[in-house]
């Protein structure tokens, strides 16, 4: 019973120190910092969290809320709901409010023509255009306050809690507002799920109207490796970004937001950016199949299970390590046999100081059948024992 019983006390603790793993609180590492008030910055592939700040507070959505227009564009084009030369008309409230009278970002589509959808999608990708988000979302659902409507549906279904949408602008309105975590989600999303779409935010210029417009990305003319999205600014929030960067191996996803001005957006943003691709490095913490831990059955013929995750567990940590890194098993104790190799019964956290780096779920792997009515006896006292402590 006592070595069963402190096997459950470890993993319930969840202390397990990962060897070779060391590393100090990002946003600390070389005394580094950036002028933003609002950071989440995690390297794409493996989801490392490499610089955070603030990344759950909620700040006005500003022009960052066309990440949310283009996800449920590109889903209704994937979805076979319209194509790229399905044509909507620009009615007089995108024309008057996101057009040429609006004097925001704009495509100049002449109210009352018809423009194309793959167009439409080069103005928003390229020139942000609120008079392309408004006819597209006028188009796809027969208004913009129903297109708001399945924005906000599709926030929902993808996990993002605090993150709402007012318009499919931008615009000023209460009701638009974003975190900087959950942009960085939504950036995810938006390559795993859309890859053929991707190409038009790297478009360097767009005309129509017979006015052509270079691309209004500032980090994209920089050469340091940023393959998209947007940027935005507003007077109660200040000047924020949302960014992908492919360079060397490497695949960040950075927002940032609270900034005072475009040029310190932009200069931040590049040292942001070159910081990372310099500093951290990638680390195996534990290979494919490799035991993490081991979960206590209740009722089973063996008192644990071993976990592991499904993948080869890998974080991106600074190259000049001086800490050491966390791992730390969740699970609902105990887990309850009969145990079948495969099933899903918690998460491995990684920790580095009080930053969580990374979540991986952990699944078991092996066999444990019921127990005999005696081995059953003796862990319903060890349960009812844990219930009262």
């Amino acid at each position: 019973m006592h070595r069963r019983l402190s096997a459950c006390l470890i993993l319930f603790l969840s202390l397990l120190t990962v060897a070779h793993a060391q590393s100090p609180a990002p946003q600390a590492q070389a005394g580094f910092d950036v002028k933003a008030r609002q950071v989440y910055m995690v390297e794409a592939e493996t989801g490392t969290v490499l610089f955070a700040r603030a990344e759950d507070e909620v700040v006005p959505a500003a022009s960052l809320a066309k990440l949310m227009t283009m996800a449920s564009v590109f889903k209704a084009l994937s979805a076979g709901e319209i194509t790229l030369d399905t044509q909507y008309p620009v009615t007089e409230h995108a024309w008057r409010t996101g057009g040429a009278p609006s004097r925001t970002s704009t495509m100049f589509a002449a109210l009352k023509s018809s423009v194309r959808v793959e167009d439409l999608v080069r103005g928003v990708t390229v020139q942000f255009a609120n008079d392309a988000c408004i006819i597209l979302g006028e188009g796809i659902a027969g208004s913009e306050a129903a297109f708001v409507e399945r924005m906000n549906a599709e926030a929902r279904a993808l996990g993002l809690e605090k993150s709402a949408f007012a318009n499919a602008t931008g615009l000023p309105d209460p009701g638009n507002r974003v975190t900087m975590r959950e942009m960085v989600l939504l950036a995810r999303h938006l390559e795993n799920a859309y890859p053929a779409y991707m190409h038009y935010y790297l478009e360097p210029e767009f005309e129509w109207n017979k006015i052509k417009q270079r691309n209004r990305n500032p980090l994209l003319a920089l050469n340091i490796g940023v393959t998209g999205f947007v940027t935005g600014f507003s007077e109660e929030g200040g000047y924020s970004v949302v960014a992908a960067v492919n360079r060397d191996g490497k695949h960040l996803l950075l927002a940032m937001g609270g900034m005072e001005s475009d040029k310190v957006r932009t200069e931040e943003s590049r040292r942001i950016i070159e910081w990372a691709l310099a500093t951290f490095e990638r680390r195996t913490l534990f290979k494919e199949g490799e035991t993490i831990a081991d979960a206590s059955v209740y009722g089973g013929s063996a008192s644990t299970v071993p976990l592991v995750a499904g993948d080869e567990v890998d974080v991106f940590l600074p190259k000049d390590n001086s800490q050491r890194l966390v791992a730390r098993v969740v699970y609902n104790w105990p887990v309850r046999a009969p145990v079948e190799p495969g099933q899903d019964v918690g998460t491995l956290k990684i920790w580095n100081d009080k930053q969580l780096l990374r979540e991986v779920p952990v699944k078991t792997a092996g066999t444990v059948t019921v127990g005999t009515l005696r081995s059953r006896a003796l862990d319903a006292l060890i349960e009812l024992f844990f219930f009262w402590i």
